[in-house]
């Protein structure tokens, strides 16, 4: 699967999250309670993220970086 081919209405699960912010499962779910990563949807008992909330919290993740460069 490739993330930047999927619509931003796709849903995605724990797996991709950890290798989008390359973290451990702990820190999606601990990032995502403090807010700093978007709340997670339940779907028929699967828990999944909106493709556009992740892509949102990248580039916010991604000008950031930037800004504190410059």
């Amino acid at each position: 699967m490739n993330f930047d081919e999927l619509p931003n209405s796709a849903l995605v699960r724990l797996p991709t999250v950890q290798r989008l912010f390359s973290v451990s499962a702990p820190t999606v779910w601990r990032w995502a309670k403090n807010g700093e990563l978007p709340k997670p949807l339940r779907v028929g008992g699967i828990t999944c993220w909106r493709v556009g909330d992740l892509r949102a919290k990248l580039t916010t993740l991604t000008e950031g970086t930037r800004q504190e460069q410059t």
